[in-house]
């Protein structure tokens, strides 16, 4: 659901009563994972996808018929070796969708716009709601929020809810979305209770280095990628607004003094395209030493063999020396900017997602690695 938060929240502050159905979890080969949703209002109006066309239409008719009877319902869909045309994903997976009416005034509304809200606006949120259990406890929700504190309620056990928040909370710290299983009394005894807990955190940080052509082509691809994108560059006249309108940020300065001073994660990626030593020696130096999800930089190959040997010398290890992605991107055999743009974000993608970057054709491994023993699935358990 908050996937397609910012929609949703203009739904929500329009007044319209709507239901939405969300992946609660996938196995084999599927298009979307948990969390994807698709929602449909009371005049039949549709946003958003949970399996990128296979089986919208059944779960489209899903929604109307719970915003008419009000129930919320979870249904399994897969491949029919049966009926080929029967309802189901052509790709072999299995998807488990839950679809909840949120007309005005019922129980969880409240929870869910504050959740859309803060999700649109750009704030860490996660909202958990009952995906298997008693009737009675379906619809409601809790909302966890950024700082830690919670609001709303599931309407079970007193000691649910804060169970339930104790456990959203650590899901929301990691960025995770998944299902947790415990019991209705907020321990792992009890009636079993499965709870969805989505997650929904700031975009993650794209910083580029180098005011050049090829920087303006990956700020555009980086911000169709969902990155929140800086670009970095010592000389004001090339960075500039006028040349890189997509960035969300123009910073003028030398480029590792920045990096010392800028807040980074697990989920940031740093492109260093300046391929100048004086910039890129001290900006790697230190890259290589942060806990940031990628790290590359441009140059041939005779520039990168004497980067490295700069860079040791002064006293990068080797173990630092091969996290650095070296000449930067995939070899797609290209030439001009935007070409060179997607070389790199397919390799950010490959780095991130643990592909190969190997072609398709003729592969023997799935598309769609199964993710469904990936999901919390007990109480401070990863499977």
């Amino acid at each position: 659901m908050l996937d397609i938060a910012e929609e949703l929240n203009r739904w929500v502050e329009q007044g319209r009563d709507f239901a939405v159905a969300t992946v609660v979890a996938v196995g084999g080969s599927a298009p979307r994972q948990p969390g994807a949703a698709l929602a449909v209002d009371s005049e039949g109006t549709a946003i958003g996808s949970v399996s990128g066309g296979c089986v919208e239409g059944a779960v489209y008719e899903l929604c109307r018929q719970a915003l008419e009877d009000g129930e919320t319902v979870q249904e399994r869909f897969g491949y029919s070796d049966d009926d080929a045309f029967a309802v189901g994903l052509t790709c072999g997976g299995v998807i488990d969708i839950l679809v909840t009416p949120v007309p005005v005034g019922s129980p969880g509304r409240e929870v869910f716009a504050a959740a859309l809200a803060a999700a649109s606006g750009g704030e860490a949120a996660a909202v958990a709601r009952i995906a298997e259990g008693p009737d009675e406890l379906k619809g409601r929700a809790v909302l966890v929020r950024g700082d830690g504190g919670f609001e709303g309620g599931l309407g079970g056990h007193p000691e649910l809810d804060r169970t339930v928040a104790d456990e959203a909370r650590a899901m929301l710290d990691a960025g995770r979305t998944g299902v947790l299983e415990i019991g209705a009394d907020g321990r792992l005894c009890g009636e079993p209770l499965k709870v969805l807990v989505e997650s929904s955190v700031p975009p993650p940080r794209m910083i580029v280095f180098g005011a050049i052509d090829f920087a303006s082509a990956l700020v555009r691809i980086g911000k169709f990628l969902g990155y929140r994108v800086t670009l970095c560059d010592a000389r004001p006249v090339f960075a500039t607004k006028q040349r890189f309108p997509e960035a969300d940020e123009i910073v003028v300065g030398w480029p590792h003094r920045y990096l010392e001073t800028t807040e980074v994660d697990g989920r940031t990626v740093l492109c260093v395209l300046t391929h100048d030593a004086k910039f890129d020696v001290p900006l790697l130096q230190l890259a290589l030493r942060l806990p940031v999800a990628y790290v590359g930089a441009m140059g041939s190959r005779r520039t990168h063999e004497d980067r490295n040997r700069r860079l040791r010398d002064v006293g990068v290890t080797e173990l630092e020396l091969a996290r650095l992605r070296s000449p930067i991107g995939l070899d797609l055999g290209a030439r001009s900017p935007e070409e060179t743009a997607l070389s790199i974000a397919a390799e950010i993608v490959a780095n991130r997602r643990g592909g190969s970057g190997a072609a398709l054709t003729g592969g023997h491994i799935p598309i769609h690695p199964d993710t469904s023993n990936t999901v919390v699935d007990r109480i401070g358990s990863v499977a």
